[in-house]
């Protein structure tokens, strides 16, 4: 096929996929898929954009980079596009028989079965991180009714004052804002596993001195130390989440993080109800948060780093297809995965070329996303 710009060719396909190059040395790599037998698609290739745009097709696939855009159009990332804005537009006829007189590289479509369950651990895990976060709001109130009770508290300092007790309550609140902002800094540095990582160990830490305080100081303490962990987790375990998860899923996976916050919370006042009126009850409201603080540490241990941040970071592609493998599972073709690495990158390029700081929320593309988020945040 011939690379002029703004010309068409016409191209007799296998009902696979093509895995091509296109625009000469500085082209990008085309992962896309015929249509059915005799269908015929309109495929507009733009170096601007980065993308492909399949048209008038009732049937489409392009691995893990598709998204789809309404009936009958699928919209694909290109992988390393080149950056002249001019565009290059190609017609592309599928017919009956199976031919190759342009000497394209012509295979069946990856198959891509995914392990749903490793795909719920992926999530599961990192996901805890909001389940104890969720928890610490529930519990808390239980807890000081608990303590500031002369027959259930159990410790000569149990008379708190309003202010103890508002100290109490917020001291976890102060400790999340304090690692929220450290997490601007050192996130991406860390990584969201380790970050995650670290939330667990802030988590236990707190929760032992919670459940073993015995002074007030010591309480506040363990109360901050564990808001540290809340900072940690809330900021890690989105990234995580969305990073990891199978592009079909993975607004939802990120959506049921919260649904896992409000668990938490129902869990606290469970464990309150159960609790408060025993003698230190509080210590063993704490203490509850114990056994989901060690499953996190453990699951995150297990689980590997996220892909994206390994691109981000220049590690070696080898270790980006490792990671990817044990998230979706030794079963899945070499080839898909490589596929979705194809996208990765390109994602990755692109925010590599970026202004990165809080100037970058004030660029006209921004605007209405942040205007959009601080509305759910007021509103809400």
């Amino acid at each position: 096929a011939e690379q002029q710009k703004g010309s068409f060719f016409m191209a007799p396909l296998a009902a696979g996929r093509v895995r091509k190059r296109v625009g000469g040395g500085g082209g990008g790599l085309l992962h896309t898929a015929a249509t059915p037998k005799g269908r015929r698609s309109l495929v507009r290739f733009s170096h601007a954009t980065r993308s492909l745009r399949v048209k008038k097709s009732t049937s489409a696939h392009v691995g893990s980079g598709g998204e789809r855009r309404g009936q009958g159009e699928l919209r694909v990332v290109v992988a390393k596009a080149s950056r002249d804005p001019e565009e290059v537009s190609r017609s592309v006829s599928v017919d009956e028989e199976v031919e190759d007189r342009q000497g394209l590289e012509l295979s069946s479509a990856p198959t891509r079965n995914e392990n749903w369950f490793r795909v719920v651990l992926a999530f599961l895990f990192p996901a805890l991180g909001g389940l104890l976060f969720g928890y610490d709001i529930g519990a808390t109130s239980g807890a000081l009714v608990s303590l500031t009770n002369a027959s259930t508290g159990g410790v000569p300092w149990y008379d708190l004052s309003t202010l103890q007790s508002g100290l109490v309550v917020s001291s976890s609140l102060f400790g999340a804002l304090i690692s929220s902002v450290a997490a601007f800094f050192v996130g991406d540095i860390l990584g969201r596993r380790k970050e995650i990582l670290l939330a667990a160990i802030l988590y236990a830490i707190g929760v032992a001195l919670e459940a073993g305080a015995s002074s007030y100081p010591l309480l506040v303490a363990g109360r901050t130390i564990y808001g540290l962990g809340i900072g940690f987790a809330m900021h890690g375990a989105p990234a995580y989440i969305a990073e990891t998860a199978p592009q079909q899923v993975r607004g939802l996976l990120v959506s049921l993080k919260e649904v896992l916050i409000v668990v938490g919370i129902l869990l606290g006042y469970l464990a309150s109800f159960l609790f408060v009126s025993k003698v230190e009850g509080w210590r063993s409201i704490y203490l509850l948060a114990a056994p989901v603080t060690a499953f996190l540490f453990a699951g995150m241990y297990w689980l590997p780093p996220s892909p994206r941040w390994l691109l981000l970071q220049s590690q070696p592609r080898a270790e980006v297809v490792s990671s990817l493998r044990k998230l979706r599972g030794p079963e899945v073709e070499e080839e898909s995965l490589q596929s979705e690495v194809d996208v990765m990158e390109s994602i990755a390029a692109d925010a590599k070329g970026t202004s990165k700081g809080f100037g970058a929320l004030l660029r006209k593309e921004n605007l209405k996303p942040l205007l959009i988020g601080m509305s759910l945040m007021i509103f809400q």
